[in-house]
């Protein structure tokens, strides 16, 4: 049987996860997904932004692409370890990815202590309200652009699979 894990102990191997990804150049973030009946660690990764220049290879979604890449389409039946609470993009990908639980280190706060990781449009401190305005008071401009038939992908998909 594999090693039964605490919460505590797979929190701070994500931390020390980080902390090496930091010394090798990286950002200060890491992902680990446990299986939750065996408790094996199904996979670590780490934010890749740095060294690959892909700004959405943050560890959540770095660890949910490499397990797709094996095979795994969901973390169904999987916790989930991380240093810090997730941004809204990874956020956005842990529901799609739908773990059973998720575990972190740090606040937002605490983060916001330390690091600033905003962009153009946002900062750490205002990332997750931008996303609860109307579209026409967020930061990023968007338009839709009038077509004739703007849900007929949608439809086929739905006539095809059955939604």
């Amino acid at each position: 049987m594999a090693q039964q894990h605490t919460p505590e102990t797979l929190i701070q191997r994500s931390v020390e996860l980080a902390l090496n990804n930091v010394k090798e150049g990286g950002k200060p973030f890491a992902c680990i997904v446990v299986d939750r009946q065996s408790g094996e660690i199904v996979h670590e990764a780490t934010n890749q932004v740095a060294q690959s220049g892909d700004l959405t290879a943050h560890a959540e979604i770095t660890a949910i692409r490499e397990l797709a890449a094996q095979g795994r389409t969901n973390l169904n039946g999987c916790d989930v370890y991380i240093t810090a609470y997730p941004c809204p993009m990874c956020l956005g990908a842990l529901y799609y990815a739908s773990p059973e639980q998720v575990y972190f280190a740090a606040t937002r706060e605490q983060e916001g202590e330390h690091y600033e990781d905003g962009g153009r449009y946002m900062t750490l401190a205002t990332f997750y309200e931008e996303f609860a305005k109307p579209i026409a008071q967020q930061n990023l401009s968007f338009t839709q652009v009038d077509v004739e038939d703007p849900t007929a992908p949608f439809r086929l998909w739905t006539h095809r699979y059955g939604g």
